[in-house]
């Protein structure tokens, strides 16, 4: 689905991880690593279901692709040593996507809110936000700051009542199917970046050519087609 003339959104609302940064590999290291300690590599078909999930789901499809017998206690110290480990990648080779920042400031200088709204912890979301520059985000809304975390629409419409919009007049910028449905069944005009597994995830979805298209649109006038 393409746009002309698009109407300047009342906020723009981003998802972080495989969006923003690509921070999606940083993860599969830390993810590979358990998997193998647990006597069973992960597939390119598992590593995929993964991307977009919540900490819970991520660890679900990790104990059954294993096939281990861990307890929950188990299974939760085995999200903590991946997070430990996510966390000493981001502050050392986390990436920003390229057209990532320039987009975000030109939206910033624009005067259109932004939110950022991402399943990972804050604990994670934190380095990837000081690498993107600071001030850039109105709100953040984390993983726990919701109860139910995508593909639920809570984040998502979370993030526009804290920013005093309606979601069905913001943008939400998406990569996951899980966040594409979570942004669409909030109401969000969805768009998806370049290289998104979330194609035919979200029904009327616009796939951008590259991130800076949000920034052209963001500031022009004119009706939404």
């Amino acid at each position: 689905m393409g746009l002309r003339e698009p109407r300047r959104p009342a906020a723009v609302l981003w998802d972080l991880d495989g969006t923003l940064v690509d921070s999606e590999p940083l993860w599969g290291v830390a993810l590979d690593e358990v998997a193998n300690a647990m006597g069973r590599p992960l597939t390119d078909e598992v590593r995929l279901e993964m991307v977009g999930t919540d900490a819970e789901a991520t660890m679900a499809i990790l104990a059954r692709h294993t096939e281990a017998a861990v307890t929950r206690a188990e299974l939760d110290a085995i999200h903590e040593k991946v997070l430990r480990r996510v966390e000493g990648l981001l502050h050392d080779e986390l990436d920003v996507l390229p057209g990532a920042v320039e987009t975000l400031h030109r939206v910033r200088a624009a005067g259109v809110p932004m939110a950022l709204v991402t399943s990972s912890p804050r604990r994670t979301a934190e380095p990837a936000l000081a690498r993107l520059g600071p001030g850039l985000f109105d709100v953040v809304v984390t993983a726990e700051d919701v109860t139910a975390r995508k593909p639920a629409p809570e984040p998502y419409r979370r993030a526009a009542r804290l920013l005093g919009v309606a979601a069905a007049e913001a943008w939400a910028v998406e990569d996951s199917v899980s966040g594409a449905a979570a942004a669409a069944a909030a109401g969000c005009r969805v768009f998806l970046v370049p290289g998104a597994t979330a194609d035919g995830a979200a029904p009327g979805a616009t796939a951008l050519a590259s991130l800076t298209q949000i920034a052209e649109w963001a500031v022009a006038a004119g009706p939404l087609t």
